[in-house]
């Protein structure tokens, strides 16, 4: 399948060379700078569909085209809805975004520059966020006379705490990649030229693990905040025992007495 907004490329990492799996999407509208219309969420949307069926992929990079990763929905269409097609843009932002945070694979944003808005929002949903020194990141709807309605006004009180959060979405301010790291909102900042290859390591990495665990791994962990003690020992008892039953364990377990890397199949 052709896309319009999106370019989709498998690249392999650097501890597995001889295989692709890790799966590039970038946002690719730089002109507008990478602004979300209904017909880049629809792709997107269709994409990690695909992603999804193929079994060779084990890790997930989102990142923008040009000097922005994305400043958000595109006011320029949005403006031209009447409401019941507004209603729909806000909802289907939201089914994108609710795919890609509980998408069985983990998702990476490679921040490149700007991410405003609905891209702050699409960063969010994703697992791990790396930024390159010159991004700037914020909330500016209220400035609008919006609110972040792409999961923002939730997710952001759950990276960064309700405090933080509640000052950069009703401020509407931006803060530089160094203090978003520093209150927890990227997990790791380096120079631009240092950002493919960072993002790259850290997915590779990832994709050398065993994918069964990862995936059950990522399912508990996303709801860590919502959940006792109680319901999450439970959950890490079931996954445990999933685990337990799989070929990987076995490989990964045989892996280490012959002192060897492990060679998961997701089974």
């Amino acid at each position: 399948m052709s896309y319009q907004t999106l370019t989709y490329t498998k690249e392999a990492s650097f501890l597995a060379p001889e295989q692709e799996n890790i799966a590039i999407i970038t946002l690719n509208r730089p002109d507008a700078l990478n602004s979300m219309n209904r017909e880049l969420l629809e792709e997107l949307d269709a994409l990690l569909e695909s992603i999804r069926k193929d079994d060779a992929i084990r890790t997930i990079v989102i990142t923008g085209a040009g000097r922005a990763f994305s400043v958000g929905a595109d006011l320029r269409e949005a403006e031209k809805l009447a409401e019941p097609q507004v209603r729909e843009f806000i909802e289907l932002g939201q089914k994108v975004f609710n795919k890609i945070e509980n998408f069985e694979k983990p998702v990476i944003a490679a921040i490149n520059g700007f991410a405003l808005g609905g891209g702050l929002e699409l960063a969010l949903a994703c697992d791990i966020r790396i930024a390159a020194e010159e991004a700037k990141i914020g909330s500016p709807e209220v400035a609008v006379g919006l609110i972040p309605a792409w999961g923002g006004c939730v997710r952001l009180a759950k990276t960064i705490g309700r405090g933080r959060a509640t000052e950069m979405i009703l401020t509407g301010g931006q803060i530089d990649a160094k203090e978003a790291e520093r209150i927890g909102l990227v997990n790791k900042v380096v120079s631009a030229d240092e950002l493919h290859s960072t993002v790259m390591w850290t997915a590779g990495t990832i994709a050398t693990r065993a994918p069964i665990a990862v995936r059950h791994a990522k399912r508990i962990a996303s709801k860590a905040i919502e959940i006792g003690m109680d319901e999450a020992n439970k959950m890490m008892v079931d996954a445990c025992m999933v685990c337990f039953k799989t070929e990987d364990i076995k490989e990964g377990v045989k892996a280490i007495f012959e002192k060897r890397s492990p060679q998961f199949k997701g089974k």
